[in-house]
């Protein structure tokens, strides 16, 4: 299945209960949420990748890695629950399987392989970039919804995968 189709086969479905009344029409809601969900998904994926990976360098650089490594998956575990609770704000429930994280994500999976050092600094990056195009790309419906908190959201985490990834590129400077 093509990225493409596997993120139309995550459906946002409406939360039961009392209707949501935000000044933000059902539409906008529902396509923020599936977006959001995109976001959380790369997120996660990533957070597992860089988790992987702090588990696995091995190499002169060990001790610097390992213990960046750590910083960025304990800032991308802690990053998952405001994406997943604006979701649920939005009215909408959060992916949180492994299965749907698969189907949404636009990250590849960590190689089944530990790559060296570099590699594993190359594949976070990419990553992180990729993160980043996901936040960017939802700006204009934000925007067009007028969702502020949400927009705040993706500025937040905008920041923080654009300077992780400038980092991480600084590394592979000869």
């Amino acid at each position: 299945m093509a990225k493409s189709d596997k993120k139309s086969a995550v459906k946002a479905l409406p939360a039961k209960g009392l209707p949501i009344d935000i000044g933000i029409s059902a539409a906008h809601r529902e396509a923020i949420a599936k977006g959001l969900n995109t976001l959380l998904a790369d997120t996660f994926t990533l957070y597992l990748t860089t988790h992987n990976f702090h588990w696995n360098v091995t190499g002169p650089m060990f001790n610097t890695l390992h213990n960046m490594f750590m910083e960025q998956y304990t800032e991308l575990w802690n990053a998952v629950d405001p994406i997943a609770e604006r979701i649920r704000a939005l009215g909408y429930p959060a992916i949180g399987s492994f299965a749907d994280f698969g189907k949404a994500t636009s990250l590849p999976d960590a190689p089944v392989e530990p790559p060296k050092a570099k590699e594993m600094i190359r594949i976070l990056v990419a990553g992180h970039e990729a993160v980043a195009r996901t936040a960017r790309s939802l700006y204009p419906l934000v925007d067009e919804a007028s969702d502020e908190p949400t927009a705040d959201l993706l500025t937040q985490r905008l920041d923080i995968h654009e300077k992780t990834a400038w980092m991480l590129r600084s590394m592979l400077e000869e």
